[in-house]
């Protein structure tokens, strides 16, 4: 098994594989092509929805409620009405009663009678510039009867507890409520063996609480939409959205109208992290494209962002674990409790609840594993999808507490996790069956890494920390179309929206490898939803798996539908004919440019250009591992912590593009280290304390710690010839391996985050103390 080691960027190689063979050599794929749009968006050329300018625009803002609680009593909308430049004042008797959601429908466009958290959508303007519309909305007067509030998951669940919605049942998609517990609008559990008999043959049992703050995506563009109404009640968006298609849908539904009135123009996106897949502020946007007659463009401040966004979900984890003398997990309960906040609104999946919790067992084999998720509702800002929605949160406890096992028990912490390693046969709590064994490779390379030994320096603590992670690929539909212009240039249609993460350059060096031409001269055309019936839903690490499957598709038909029409030009077999640069060639030296064929097929009425679709309905696919290792150095005088070196181990298939590839890992691991050290987006009473992205704290270049990676290459993968997925396996590990180096540096471990040099500082104390 070799492995590629790289501080930066590891560039392609060809790796050998268990059994002495090699991975295949490709022209296209493994290497690491620039950017489709990267000289568009450093030179300030691509357009993001923030800056379309469109004859006649109105500016929409909005008025958002001051209280976490309560019933609005009156508005007068007079005095915005009269105020100079603005164009029309909005209240929730303006626009449709209908409740919109992803999933569950449980948000009013604008609140009707009651508002539930800091920040909700009370009245809206539409005027001829920002400031007017700001302005504006200050002189909205609006009367409130404040009601009781309450913002911890654990107070909401109580019987006494002032209930949020009533008659949850009346929602749609809503589930059925749980008898005597208000305030839960998901509750989900799976069952493998049987915990009660497990825990009473295990020889030891450990339970521990973990928590997580609140924290936001961070994404440099805000939301934004431009929304223009038409006639005979069509509509014509740009957002700054992931999801055209399933958007489209949404405002269909909460507008009651067809949505094949509906066009959504695809818009690059200035960064995601799971938080762009709403509607936010489209209805509105329409209501007040309606009333002006203009088009209305809405952007977010970062003020409103961090109010009325979809930020990560906190979360209170318990673990109980009943184990083996010898070591083996043998039982496990898990109870994870969910703020969702105000409003379920924003989670797509079909449970409303976080897909990270189905991994309560984590990576390992255990029997008899019971896992039960809540999602609650509090009067706090709603909250949505974080890269890996609920991994993060799910795998700091896990993590954590398998080391506090491994502890415990005096055994090594990778040697435990090496004895319950999932393999090949075994069966997750959800009743999927591993394919894997991935995980043991994994541990067996880091065994590598942390052979040599740590020494305190002399003022010093320093401690090494190792977390493990695992994730399928989720269900979902994509379609590509590609073809020959009648320039000869090839073409790829597709309405994947770029966020950042370098999607479009991907589907390029797929086509290319199948075509077998150079991928600078193909041709990206976005698209929009009257591109296709549907396509992917952006997220999930499943953009390469779906689009780049139903890319490979396309191009393999556009290349056997050229052979065909060119061998038929000159009467012979299809089997004979090559593809080349820029044209086709076959027998007797005979050839024709792409142009000239593109042309004949024209001419015959049959345009030369194929759909490759592809679609799953379930979580299939190879399983992939992910691993980190994190040394830290403690200063033991003020409980400052200082990284040392963060070592990312991933388990890959074919890296298509290891430039992009890198940067995934990087990217994640730098999240990572922001959700475990300093991001928290802290609620006074239910109102957010950081009033702009400069008062939240992600991490800076300074915060960021050397890093190593490690990608271990062997069987393929499910996605284009045979890569994995790599998004979210990034930043799941990074804040439990943190807390694992701190736990080990100090022998203390803390349970909630972020770990903070004040956290820190506590826990030497009282280990000073005792």
């Amino acid at each position: 098994m070799a492995l590629k080691k790289s501080a930066l960027c590891p560039l392609p190689v060809c790796s050998a594989i268990s059994g002495g063979t090699s991975l295949k050599k490709y022209s296209a794929i493994g290497k690491a092509s620039l950017r489709v749009d990267g000289a568009d968006k450093v030179s300030g050329k691509a357009f993001y929805t923030a800056d379309r300018a469109l004859a006649g625009m109105a500016w929409g803002k909005v008025l958002r409620s001051p209280i976490p609680h309560g019933r609005i009593t009156r508005i007068d909308t007079s005095r915005a009405e009269a105020y100079p430049g603005v164009f029309a004042v909005l209240t929730a008797r303006d626009v449709s009663s209908q409740l919109f959601g992803r999933q569950l429908r449980d948000m009013p466009i604008l609140a009707r009678d009651r508002v539930r958290f800091v920040g909700e959508k009370v009245a809206a303007i539409a005027a001829e510039s920002p400031e007017v519309a700001e302005e504006a909305a200050n002189l909205i007067e609006v009367g409130y009867e404040e009601l009781p509030a309450v913002f911890d998951p654990a107070e909401a669940m109580r019987e006494d507890a002032p209930t949020l919605h009533e008659g949850l049942s009346r929602y749609r998609n809503a589930p059925d409520p749980l008898p005597g517990i208000p305030n839960v609008h998901s509750h989900v559990s799976w069952q493998v063996g049987d915990c009660q008999r497990g825990f009473a043959e295990s020889d030891f049992v450990f339970e521990q609480t973990f928590t997580t703050q609140r924290a936001h995506q961070a994404y440099l563009e805000p939301h934004a939409c431009v929304v223009g109404a038409g006639a005979e009640d069509s509509i014509r968006i740009r957002a700054s959205n992931k999801v055209p298609f399933q958007t489209k849908q949404y405002l269909a539904e909460v507008l009651m109208m067809d949505p094949a009135k509906i066009l959504f123009e695809i818009s690059p996106v200035g960064g995601d992290f799971g938080g762009k897949g709403s509607l936010m502020d489209i209805p509105m946007a329409y209501y007040l494209a309606r009333a002006t007659g203009r088009p209305v463009k809405m952007v977010m401040s970062y003020g409103e962002e961090l109010t009325a966004g979809n930020p990560r979900h906190p979360s209170t984890i318990t673990i109980k674990t009943g184990v083996k003398k010898d070591g083996r997990l043998w039982a496990r309960t898990v109870k994870m409790v969910f703020n969702s906040g105000a409003y379920a609104a924003f989670k797509p999946n079909a449970t409303i609840n976080l897909p990270g919790a189905r991994h309560g067992a984590g990576a390992y084999h255990i029997p008899n594993v019971t896992v039960e998720a809540l999602s609650v509702y509090t009067n706090s800002v709603p909250s949505g999808h974080m890269r890996g929605p609920g991994d993060p949160q799910v795998y700091f406890a896990v993590e954590s507490h398998t080391d506090h096992i491994a502890r415990e028990l005096k055994i090594d912490p990778l040697e435990l996790r090496r004895l319950n390693i999932l393999m090949p046969g075994n069966t997750l709590p959800t009743g999927v069956h591993v394919d894997s064994d991935r995980g043991k490779v994994l541990l067996d390379a880091i065994k590598e890494k942390v052979r040599v030994p740590i020494l305190n320096r002399r003022h010093s603590l320093r401690g090494r920390g190792l977390a493990l992670c695992f994730r399928d690929i989720g269900p979902g539909e994509a379609n590509v179309e590609v073809g020959v212009n009648p320039d000869g240039k090839i073409y790829l249609l597709t309405t994947v929206t770029d966020t950042g993460v370098g999607a479009h350059t991907i589907l390029r060096q797929i086509v290319a490898e199948t075509l077998g031409i150079p991928g600078e001269g193909i041709v990206i055309i976005s698209g929009n939803t009257d591109s296709f019936e549907n396509d992917i839903a952006l997220g999930g690490s499943r953009v390469t798996y779906l689009a780049g499957r139903a890319a490979a598709q396309a191009a393999q038909a556009l290349a056997q539908r050229m052979k065909e029409v060119a061998a038929g030009l000159w009467q012979g077999s299809p089997d004979l004919v090559t593809i080349r640069d820029s044209g086709l060639s076959g027998p007797g030296k005979k050839s024709i440019s792409f142009a000239g064929l593109a042309a004949r097929s024209a001419a015959c009425g049959q345009p030369l250009k194929e759909v490759g679709r592809f679609a799953t309905t379930a979580r299939e696919g190879t399983q992939s591992f992910g691993a980190q290792i994190a040394e830290i150095e403690i200063e033991p005088d003020t409980g400052q912590m200082r990284i040392v070196k963060i070592v990312s181990v991933q388990d890959v298939g074919t890296v298509i593009n290891p430039l992009t590839h890198q940067g995934q890992i990087e990217g994640g691991m730098i999240q990572g280290v922001g959700f475990a050290l300093m991001e928290d987006l802290l609620d006074q009473d239910g109102k957010i304390v950081a009033a702009n992205l400069g008062e939240y704290k992600i991490p800076s270049i300074r915060d960021i710690p050397p890093h190593e990676t490690v990608n271990i290459y062997d069987a393929p993968g499910p996605g284009p010839f045979g890569s994995k997925p790599i998004g979210e396996n990034t930043s799941s590990p990074t804040a439990a391996a943190i807390a694992n180096a701190v736990y080990d540096a100090i022998g203390i471990q803390i349970k909630d985050l972020p770990i903070t040099s004040e956290k820190i500082y506590s826990a030497l104390k009282e280990r000073r103390a005792s």
